[in-house]
This record gives structure tokens, C-alpha cells and sequence, in this order.
């Protein structure tokens, strides 16, 4: 019989099962505390993990609520529900607030100064054009087709001056062009829109039941009627058109600079002392007439060291209308402008007349705007990003550009430039001499332009800086009655006044400054980065009482939940590639004829076999308990 081996050595033969799983799953578990202990990051392994660990340890109020009372499902899902309400409310806020930001408003500041003003340009206009000799004979002319027009219409005989009109041939084949371009452009009247209709057995209509004004084409002899309810408002449009066409085809401007200051300025000072030529520049408007413009750039600027009316700038200005064009001025007067040193005198918008026979005071004051750029206004502080090219020789303001857009715009479409504003390079003036349909081109633009349909008022922005001068005006009666004779004569034996038309030929005009202070007007950000800050932790601690730290605490759940999200992700796509086996290749046949038979290079087959070793029962158990009988056992 042989020898039972021993127990010791059977229980080594093989392992329980479960003895194994635990074994395996202890030494997993110090494996990953090695590396717990060993890692730079630590992650958490869960979703639940991260937001306990976040709930009890934040500095946030009402967090830790989520975590103590989980035991209670009633109040944790009160204090949940409150938590995110609290959340909401407060991100809500903050949209109000990055919304008022983001609209960037401003705050008005106003600020009093006090210094030494620099006193502003002034120009003068006489109010009439003037008969310049360059085209003397083509307006004498167009008064006689004017006259005729006149007798036509309403039977009104217009005295004409009487004149020398014996003319060259070049002027006789000019006034015949003249009298076919006005031909073609007549003075008519016709019926107003509401009296087309009326039956043919209607009353005769009346003189005020008709629309007054002058017909205009294309060249394709697209018509259409250039109509005014005023039959004065039409007869000066009508003339003024003809007369712009006249001087359009002098050739040489310098002909019309023909300046006449001594018989139109009598008497000019300045703080008390004299004026002379030096401290005007004179230019001509084609229905203002001759123009002047005193403290401009041309000389030493004028400085205002005391307010008041001695201290500022005092006129004697003629206002007689002798040889000047009746059909273009209906006013007896002059034209005052008070404008900056560097802005073109534009005497249609701030000019305003001054009366003859009356002394007239004009006080000022001056006011500087200066508005914020970038996100928060539209302004442009040179003009140089506005996509409309600047025409005159002078910096940038809202009305150069409004009337330099009009011009580009009247050169691209009717090939030709209008007069009033300045000629861009390569362009020539409107002319119906060249130019025939520039009328009908001109008044169809200006609507479009007056209906912003050119879209100038938009591209225009407004200036970032500005100067604008207030003023107000005062008037009497000058000279008085009881000087009235001494003045008249003073001015006769210096400047050869004419005292027969005593006060409707003389007007007085005194500019000075009001009062030594000016007003600034300026804007500053009313919501700030540093505003915007102050409000977000204001609205933080109303509604968790926490700080810039707990913002950084949820920052970092955040950032731990986006880690540990990716950390899961990868962990999952691991483990589906690892219990996934792997398919047969594809296109494979299972043929043994292509296999390699070869036993010396085939690798050998190993075989993993487990033996079974079966317990022997102990037979000692069967035994009395008593002393040990190995020895029996030993020698059986």
C-alpha cells in the first residue's frame, strides 16, 4: 500500500478560487494607492466624488447644505432647488448688467473755464451779387429776356437801367446762345394739380389758382416742370439758374474777384484799434456777392483780454444797392457769419442779416463739445475714416462733408460739378453750353439728396471735437435822430457817402464776447471696467455672501468636471477595445491547401494541463480520540 503524501502538500497543489479573487483584488487595490500616493493631479473617480468633495469644502454659502442634510431627501431637494434659484437669479443680474455695459453709456460733464478767448472769424456779405465786367453784357441780356418774361406772364413792365448796347460780334453770337438755352428753358405757368380735372364749362380760373415755374429735360426729352406755388420764389430760381450757367463759363475765377472793401466797409476796429487789410480776406458767393472774412488764418489771430462791447469788433457797413441784380436779392441789408478760424463760412446755414439804419449787437459765448470716439459715439476725430472726400481747404465738419458728397455725387452722375461748392480735380462747372441736360440731372439729384436716398447724412458723422459760438442780438436805431446829421456828414467827407439815401444806405454791427467764461461739454465712460467689476461682486455677495476665491473654487469644478469627463471617456473606450475579440480578416478562406505543412516551421503547440489531485479522506477520523498512533501507522 503506498504513502499517503502529506496535507500540506495537497493544499499547495491547487488555490481556492475565492482565496484567489481576494488576493488579486487586495493587491489592485495597493496598486492603486501606490499611484494615488505617487500622482502630480488628482482626479476624482466619480461625478459624486467631485461634487461632495466641492459641497463640503467650498467657501460658497448654502453648498454645504447640499451635502449635510442627504440623509433628508426633503431638504436636500429644498436646498437644491434653492441653491440653483439663487444661481439663476444672480446670472440674471449679470446679464443686466453686461448688457449696460456693452451699451457703453456716457456721462454729460460740463466745465466753466476761464482765460483769454481767441476771437472767431467773422465774414460779411454785402446780400447782392454784384455786375462783374467779365459779365456784364450776358446779365444786361438776360435782364432783357427776364423783362419780356415778366410782361408775358402778369403784364409787369420792369424798368431796365439804361445802358450801351452796341456789342461785338463775339458778344452777339454769345447773346444769341444765351437767348436759345433760355428758350429752352421757359418760364411758364400751368394749372395746380387739384384744378386739372375740372370740366370744360368750369369758371375761368384766376391767376392764384396757378403753379408758376420752368421746364427742365433730359436728353432723351424726358421733361418735367420745376413748379413753385410763389411766382417771386420761381422767377429767382429761374434767373438764378441762368445766371450760375453764366458764370460757369467765365474761365478764369480772379475775373470775378473784383473786391470793393472801401466802399462797403466804412469804418472797422478791433479792441479799440483800427483794421486794415491785413486782417481780412475777401471772396465772392455767387448770390451774397462780395464777401469778407476778418481774423481768419491769413494773420495774428485775434485775442478777446476783456469782455464787452469795446472789446470785440465794431462795423460801419454800406447796405445801398447800386448796380447790383434786383432779380437775385429781394433783402436790403448785410450778411453776418460767426464761424471757426479753420471752417468754411457756409452763409446759407448760420448767417442772418443785418438791418440797415440799425446799430446791431451781437453777443457771444463760446461752447466746446468734445465727445467720446470708439465703441461709444459714431464721431471721427479728422475725417479720415468717413468714406467721402474732403473738397475744401479746411478741416472736417459735418456741413464740408455733407456738400462735398453732394459734388462727388453730381460729378459721377451728370458729368459735371454745380458752382456753389468747389470743383474736384479732373471735373469742370455745369455749363448748358456743354453741359444741355445738367438742369434736368441737377434737380432730380437734389431731391434724391434731400430724401437721403445718396445716403450723405449717413456716411457724414459728426465731429469728435467741436466749437460752436452762441449768440444773441441786440438792436437800435442808428445813428439817432439828433446825430444823425454829423454822422451822415463825417461819412460823406471820408468816404464819399451818398447823404441822400441817409439811414436805408448804412448799417452798424458790433461782435464782442458776453462774459469771460466759455462752457465745456464733454463726455466720460458712465460704465466702466472698474464700475462693471464693483457691481458683479456686489451682486456675488448679495446673493452667496462669497468672494473673488469662490469664484476660483467654481472655476476649478468646472475644470475638474471637464477632466474627469474625458478621464471616464477614454477609460470606456479602453475597456470596449479590450473585451471586444477581434474578427477575422476580411476576405479570408479557410483552405488548407495554402498552409504551410512544414513540422520544422510550424511552432509547437503547447498544451496547459491542470492536474486534478483528489483529497484522500483521513481514516483517523473514524479512530477514538486519543494518543497519536502515528508510529503504527508508520510501520502497518
Amino acid at each position: 500500500m503506498g504513502t499517503a503524501p502529506p496535507s500540506g502538500s495537497v493544499k499547495a497543489g491547487k488555490m481556492p478560487e475565492g482565496e484567489k479573487m481576494r488576493q488579486c483584488k487586495q493587491e489592485e487595490e495597493q496598486q492603486q494607492k501606490e499611484e494615488e500616493r505617487e500622482g502630480l493631479i488628482e482626479f476624482y473617480s466619480s461625478y459624486q466624488e467631485l461634487f461632495q468633495f466641492f459641497c463640503s469644502n467650498t467657501t460658497i454659502h448654502g453648498a454645504i447644505r447640499l451635502v449635510c442634510s442627504k440623509k433628508n431627501k426633503m431638504k436636500t431637494a429644498f436646498w437644491s432647488v434653492l441653491f440653483f434659484l439663487t444661481f439663476g437669479l444672480m446670472y440674471w443680474q449679470f446679464g443686466i448688467l453686461y448688457r449696460e455695459y456693452f451699451s457703453y453709456p456716457v456721462n454729460l460733464n460740463l466745465n466753466l473755464n476761464s482765460d483769454r478767448l481767441t476771437f472767431p472769424a467773422v465774414t460779411l456779405c454785402t446780400l447782392n451779387p454784384y455786375r462783374y465786367s467779365a459779365i456784364r453784357k450776358q446779365l444786361d441780356k438776360l435782364d432783357q429776356i427776364t423783362h419780356q418774361t415778366l410782361l408775358d406772364l402778369y403784364d409787369y413792365n420792369m424798368s431796365l437801367p439804361q445802358r450801351d448796347w452796341s456789342t461785338s460780334s463775339t458778344q452777339k453770337r454769345s447773346t444769341r446762345s444765351l437767348l436759345h438755352h433760355v428758350q429752352r428753358h421757359p418760364l411758364r405757368r400751368q394749372k395746380r394739380d387739384n384744378l386739372v380735372n375740372l370740366p370744360e364749362n368750369s369758371p375761368s380760373v384766376d391767376k392764384n389758382d396757378w403753379k408758376i415755374g420752368f421746364v427742365l429735360c433730359s436728353e432723351n426729352n424726358d421733361c418735367f416742370h420745376q413748379a413753385y406755388s410763389s411766382g417771386v420764389d420761381a422767377v429767382r430760381e429761374w434767373y438764378s439758374f441762368h445766371y450760375i450757367n453764366i458764370l460757369a463759363q467765365v474761365p478764369d475765377a480772379k475775373a470775378l474777384d473784383e473786391s470793393d472793401f472801401e466802399n462797403f466797409i466804412y469804418a472797422c476796429r478791433f479792441n479799440e484799434a483800427t483794421c486794415d487789410k491785413a486782417n481780412y480776406t475777401h471772396f465772392h458767393h455767387p448770390l451774397y456777392g462780395n464777401c469778407y472774412t476778418f481774423n481768419d488764418n491769413s494773420s495774428s489771430v485775434w485775442t478777446s483780454s476783456l469782455p464787452g462791447i469795446n472789446n470785440g469788433l465794431s462795423l460801419v457797413v454800406r447796405t445801398e444797392q447800386n448796380d447790383f441784380i434786383p432779380l437775385l436779392s429781394t433783402v436790403t441789408g448785410a450778411r453776418v457769419m460767426v464761424h471757426d478760424q479753420n471752417e468754411p463760412a457756409f452763409m446759407d446755414d448760420g448767417g442772418f442779416n443785418v438791418r440797415p439804419g440799425i446799430e446791431t449787437s451781437i453777443s457771444m459765448r463760446k461752447e466746446m463739445t468734445v465727445r467720446l470716439g470708439g465703441s461709444y459715439s459714431d464721431c471721427t476725430e479728422d475725417g479720415s475714416d468717413v468714406p467721402v472726400q474732403n473738397l475744401y481747404s479746411s478741416r472736417y465738419t459735418e456741413q464740408v462733408c455733407i456738400r462735398s458728397c453732394f459734388q462727388l455725387n453730381m460729378v459721377e452722375r451728370c458729368g459735371c460739378a454745380y458752382y456753389f461748392y468747389p470743383l474736384p480735380d479732373g471735373a469742370e462747372y455745369c455749363d448748358y453750353t456743354k453741359h444741355t441736360a445738367w438742369g434736368y440731372c441737377y434737380y432730380k439729384l437734389l431731391a434724391e439728396f434731400k430724401a437721403d436716398v445718396l445716403g450723405c447724412f449717413h456716411k457724414c458723422r459728426k465731429p469728435c471735437k467741436m466749437t460752436e459760438y452762441q449768440l444773441s442780438a441786440g438792436y437800435s436805431r442808428w445813428p439817432s435822430a439828433v446825430s444823425e446829421d454829423w454822422v451822415f456828414y463825417m461819412l460823406s467827407q471820408q468816404n464819399k457817402y451818398n447823404i441822400t439815401s441817409k439811414r436805408n444806405g448804412v448799417a452798424k454791427v458790433n461782435i464782442f464776447f458776453e462774459e469771460w467764461n466759455y462752457k465745456t461739454n464733454g463726455e466720460s465712460p458712465a460704465f466702466t471696467v472698474v464700475t462693471l467689476l464693483s457691481q458683479l461682486g456686489n451682486q456675488w455677495s448679495l446673493w452667496f455672501g462669497s468672494s473673488v476665491l469662490s469664484v476660483m473654487e467654481l472655476a476649478e469644478l468646472v475644470l475638474d468636471f471637464i477632466a474627469i469627463t474625458f478621464i471616464l471617456a477614454f477609460r470606456w473606450f479602453r475597456t470596449q477595445q479590450k473585451q471586444s475579440p477581434p474578427g477575422p480578416p476580411l476576405h479570408s478562406q479557410d483552405n488548407t491547401a495554402f498552409q504551410d505543412e512544414a513540422p520544422a516551421l510550424s511552432a509547437p503547440h503547447r498544451f496547459t494541463v491542470e492536474a486534478v489531485v483528489t483529497t484522500l479522506p483521513s481514516y483517523n477520523s473514524l479512530e477514538p480520540r486519543g494518543p497519536s498512533r502515528d508510529g503504527e501507522v508508520g510501520h502497518e
